[in-house]
């Protein structure tokens, strides 16, 4: 087949074609591992001498938040082999600020090789959890010889799909009905904080006042429960590693050393740190700290401080706690650095108002995305909510933004 000729007559240069293998690839951003692009160039009779190989991602939907193609390509990890030789490290770079002109792109050029009639190329793809939103795209491959001639030409397809973070990365919540059953949900992963449908764990749990996690539950079935029953006697549930069983019998917990049996406690949260404070009658707070021996589980009471009546709800949060006053203002104690079980908390700070129109918050294990711990909220019309953790000062505070996760919540009495 003869070469196209120019509208000038003069012979213009053939350039070969490039084929995906398998077609177009999935590519997962998040703790999957990587996967390879495979790919095959033809290039033109007579090319010779050593050609160089870029593939470009043509990225036109960033994302608010400072993302660049410098920072979208530092979380792009690859190696390359070209010829079927060994796989080398490669890098992907961003355009902007340099000497490359246009708009800015992200792209990768792979080791030069010599012309041959077919070249083979592999790039292995490790997209970190928050690439995500790079989608589906057709990625420009392009060889070029020694003197800057196209000499091949294509493109290849890449869908990058966000991956479903592993169980023990997704928090799991519970909740207990009005008859004292139990019952379990888990987070799916996804970027909408959706939780998977109810399962029962069981029944009986109305015979506590206080229900709360003792280190936070996940969807591997990790996290433990302790509960407070009438009587002032604290239960232990440990976390067994099955979602289909997540908690192991009961253990006391009070006693020997530990939480006095009957002390007459209005609410019980996590400490943060595997132990447990508590708000006497009196708004007196106490701290339990965890024991390092098997029993008891916690080491005689500290006084943390008088004063914490004025809340009607305390609850573990990521490093430190939250609490909610009469007017509705919701607090955050962040983690202190004294390392003192008498002042495990900083001063507090105000996060804000309105709180007064959830039942019940809880501190949870990530829900979404991001690796942060969540606040949920269960609203007196039944709907539950959502708050992402931001980061503030040493510690993480519920973000300003909801996002309702479920509805006729209001069967619940209690959310753990």
């Amino acid at each position: 087949m003869a070469a196209p000729v120019s509208a000038q007559g003069e012979t213009a240069a053939e350039t070969g074609a490039i084929v995906q293998e398998g077609g177009r690839l999935t590519v997962p951003a998040g703790p999957e591992g990587p996967v390879t692009l495979r790919f095959r160039a033809t290039l033109p009779a007579g090319v010779t001498g050593p050609v160089e190989t870029r593939v470009t991602l043509p990225l036109t939907n960033w994302p608010a938040g400072g993302w660049t193609d410098h920072r979208t390509a530092e979380r792009i990890d690859s190696t390359c082999s070209v010829g079927g030789g060994a796989f080398e490290a490669c890098a992907w770079r961003g355009t902007s600020l340099t000497d490359d002109t246009g708009p800015a792109r992200v792209l990768i050029d792979l080791p030069v090789v010599e012309a041959s009639g077919t070249l083979d190329f592999a790039v292995t793809l490790d997209l970190s959890d928050d690439l995500g939103w790079i989608g589906s795209l057709d990625a420009p491959v392009e060889l070029k010889d020694a003197s800057g001639t196209v000499v091949a030409r294509g493109a290849v397809g890449l869908d990058v799909v966000e991956s479903v973070p592993a169980a023990d990365a997704r928090g799991a919540v519970h909740a207990r009905d009005n008859d004292g059953v139990l019952w379990r949900y888990e987070a799916t992963g996804k970027a909408d904080r959706s939780l998977t449908p109810r399962k029962r764990i069981g029944g009986g749990w109305n015979i506590y006042s206080e229900i709360v996690q003792l280190t936070p539950t996940t969807a591997a079935g990790t996290g433990d429960l302790v509960a407070l029953d009438m009587g002032g006697v604290l239960w232990f549930y440990q976390g067994t590693g099955d979602p289909a069983a997540p908690f192991a019998s009961r253990v006391r917990a009070t006693g020997g050393g530990g939480i006095p049996e009957g002390a007459d406690y209005t609410t019980i949260a996590s400490n943060g740190e595997g132990g447990l404070v508590a708000r006497d009658k009196a708004g007196v707070l106490w701290n339990f700290e965890q024991n390092d021996e098997a029993y008891p589980r916690f080491k005689p009471r500290v006084r943390v401080g008088g004063g914490w009546n004025i809340y009607t709800e305390i609850a573990a949060f990521g490093d430190g706690l939250v609490a909610r006053d009469a007017a509705g203002v919701l607090w955050k104690y962040n983690a202190s650095s004294s390392g003192s079980a008498s002042t495990p908390y900083a001063a507090r700070w105000k996060v804000g108002g309105g709180w007064n129109d959830y039942n019940d918050i809880v501190g949870t294990e990530e829900l979404g995305r991001w690796s942060h711990t969540e606040l949920i909220a269960q609203g007196i019309d039944g709907n539950l909510w959502a708050y992402d953790a931001k980061p503030s000062g040493f510690g993480y505070a519920p973000g300003s933004t909801r996002t309702n996760i479920g509805w006729g919540w209001d069967i619940y009495n209690a959310v753990i």
